[in-house]
Parts: structure tokens; sequence; C-alpha cells
């Protein structure tokens, strides 16, 4: 058997929980297998004195509506099960990493709930968006925050709304993309696709770099944003490509270099913010720059030209990942991948079920029943009532656009 069909047989031991698994990629044919490594990295959980980490809390998860809201968007809720909201469980898994250099930015509406959520969060660390502006205006912001207090700083950016299992091997792979950061790359973390998703970007592994430190550290070829479903089949069937999980490791300066190479419209604006943070011109500096930036998300704006220019790395992250995108994947966390599983979400839920399977989330005490339907999904809520199934759970999206353009923004 080649060392490509041995993968794909070790990958689907891998996919039963219904989590995009990770493994370590060495294909031998340029350089890396695709086997899972049962190696946990002889590194230490403290926390490294040059590494901020950066918690972009912005966007409403829409594909989630109507469970997520303006005024509580997706990163507030609890969604993994775990007691706590996705935004603290993100800290949790910073904080070792990171220490007290972890700077989350937000929304001015989500201020008080975050503070409220994250009572550690210094206040100097807490930026506030006017409105927002995209990924790339938020991570680029605060790395030139960041860089004016430590010009040596490294900065990892980790959404605020992504469920991670097995910290110490996430704490590993972040270990390993700072030592790569170090040497000047941009750095990725990635995750073994587990279906041909047109929803993620896809990031082609080249050879191995030779980083102290960071074994498993490779060149990015490309980078791909979201390609259609074609694109998609041929990447996940080929084992050469891994899901951008959005996570961008780097020294400050050298992110903000990029960005100032391919996007001088972002980054003069970010520039003239971050010279006034620190003074008492902060606000009127913000208000008549901010509008300036341009949306535009960061893998547009620096992960694809870094990686035209070979700037860009990357490091499979050998643990579970799901971004919780939408209500299909919320199923999927909930009963583990199982198809004749009926996951129900909610304090007071209260639900009949005969043969169906799927999910339900309710946040009221109105008896739900479901009898004889597959893959279906039930958002109840006291002013706003979502049925679908799995396979159209992305076009949620649409629902919300169209609520949007008849001004009823009372259920947004």
């Amino acid at each position: 058997m080649s060392s490509v069909e041995s993968s794909r047989d070790d990958r689907s031991r891998f996919t039963s929980d219904g989590f995009a698994h990770s493994v370590l990629l060495v294909i031998d044919d340029f350089g890396i297998s695709l086997a899972p490594s049962r190696r946990l990295f002889d590194m230490t959980t403290r926390a490294t004195s040059d590494f901020y980490a950066v918690i972009p809390a912005g966007g409403i998860g829409s594909r989630l509506w109507p469970l997520s809201r303006a005024d509580e968007p997706k990163f507030l809720h609890d969604l993994a099960g775990t007691g706590h909201s996705l935004l603290v469980d993100t800290w949790n898994r910073l904080e070792p990493l990171a220490g007290e250099n972890i700077v989350v930015v937000c929304g001015v509406a989500h201020k008080k709930t975050v503070r409220r959520e994250l009572p550690d969060l210094a206040k100097s660390n807490l930026v506030l968006e006017p409105n927002p502006k995209d990924s790339t205006a938020a991570i680029a912001l605060a790395a030139a925050i960041i860089v004016r207090r430590n010009p040596d700083a490294i900065i990892g950016s980790f959404a605020a709304d992504h469920v991670i299992a097995d910290e110490r091997r996430f704490g590993n792979a972040v270990r390993e993309a700072i030592a790569t950061a170090r040497e000047g790359y941009i750095v990725t973390i990635g995750i073994r696709p587990t279906e041909a998703s047109t929803a993620f970007g896809y990031i082609e592994i080249g050879e191995a770099l030779a980083v102290p430190g960071a074994s498993h550290a490779h060149r990015a070829v490309t980078f791909t944003e979201k390609p259609k479903v074609d694109v998609a089949t041929e990447y996940f069937d080929g084992d050469r490509h891994l899901w951008n999980a959005g996570m961008f490791i780097a020294k400050a300066s050298v992110l903000l270099d990029e960005l100032r190479a391919n996007r001088p419209d972002v980054a003069g604006p970010i520039d003239a913010i971050a010279d006034a943070w620190e003074t008492r011109n902060r606000d009127d500096v913000l208000a008549k720059n901010w509008k300036l930036v341009p949306p535009v998300a960061i893998d547009y704006a620096v992960a694809e030209p870094a990686a035209e220019h070979g700037r860009l790395a990357v490091i499979p992250g050998e643990f579970r990942w799901d971004d919780v995108g939408d209500f299909a994947a919320l199923a999927r966390l909930h009963n583990q991948g199982r198809s004749n599983v009926l996951a129900t979400l909610g304090e007071n839920t209260r639900v009949l079920n005969e043969g169906s399977s799927g999910v339900v989330v309710s946040q009221t005490k109105r008896l739900i029943s479901v009898v004889g339907v597959k893959d279906i999904v039930i958002v109840d809520t006291e002013d706003a009532l979502l049925v679908t199934n799995a396979a159209n759970a992305q076009r949620v999206k649409n629902i919300v656009e169209s609520i949007r353009r008849t001004g009823a923004d009372d259920v947004l």
C-alpha cells in the first residue's frame, strides 16, 4: 500500500466523532507522511514572554441565527457544552501560552459583556472597534498597538468562537508556530480536511523547513480562500492540502510590513491610529482614520500574498478542531458523528423524538416533537423559529440577509 493510501485509511479512523481531526503530514513523494502520530512534543506549558495572543471577537455568526444575534453573538454562547462561552474557552486555552499578554478586539457594543466574561483581561488590552471592518483591521490594529509596546513581540491571532479539543497538543502546535515565526515567517496552523468543504480556505503543503524547535514546520506553497466544490474535491482527494483554521502567528513587525506592502490603504490608517493609541488624541484619531479602513479578510490581505512570496509557513495541528460555522457543524459536535442521533441543546429544552436525527436548540419551554425526520435543524427562540436541515444549514445566512433587507432588525 502506498503512503497516500495508508494515510487515507488512517484518516477514516480519526473522524468518526465529527470533529475536523488533524494528523502529522508526512507524504513521502514530497517529504511529508500522513499518519496520525502518537508522540507528544516535549514542550512545557509555561507562557512565552514575547508572545502575545490576539482574540478577534467580532461578527454575529449569521449562519447560527436565530441563536446568534448582534447583541449576543456566537462567541458569547456555550456551544461546546463546557459550561463557558466560546470566548472564555478561547481565553483558557491561550492563558498558559501568553500569560497576561492577551489582547481582545471587539465592538463597542460588546465591551461590558467581554469584560464580564474575562475579568482578568487588562483594561489596556481591550481594543474596541467603532464598527466591524473584517479580520485584517482587527488583527492589524492589535499588532500595531502591541509592536509599539514591544518591538520584538510575536503575535498569534485566534478566533474567539472555535472549538478545540486537546489543549496540550494545541499548545505544542502554537509553540512550533512561535519558533517558526522567530525565523521571519508568517505562520498558520492547518487542519486535516475531513470533507471537500467550500467553507474553509486551503493551504498546500510544501517542503519541510529546518526550523529549530519546530520539527513539523513546512512551507506553504499556496493559500486558496474558500474554493469552489470541484477544486475543494480535488484538494481533498489529493492529500496535499490542509484547512485554514484562521490561526496566524508572526512577528508583529513582519505581519505589518507584509500588510504595508500589499494593502497600504489598510496599513496607513491603522498605523496612524496605533501612533495615537496611548495618547489623549486616541478617540479623535480613531474616529478620523477608522472610517478610511476598507474591510478585507486577513486571508486575502496577508496570507495569500505571503504564500506567493514564500513567506508563509504551516504547522499541522495535531488536535481536534471545529469552527461550528453552522447548525450542521453544531449537530456533528454534539452527536459525535453518529447519524441516527438527535442532539438537544438548551437549559429548558423539551423534546420528544421518534426516529429523527439532527439538532434541536431551544430557548423556550415549548414542547417540540420530531417524528421520522433525518438531519433536521430546529432552533426555537422567544421571537423567531428556524427549521431547516443539515444540507441547507449554510443557507441560513441568506435568511439573515433577507430579514435585514426588510428592516426587521428587532430579530437580528
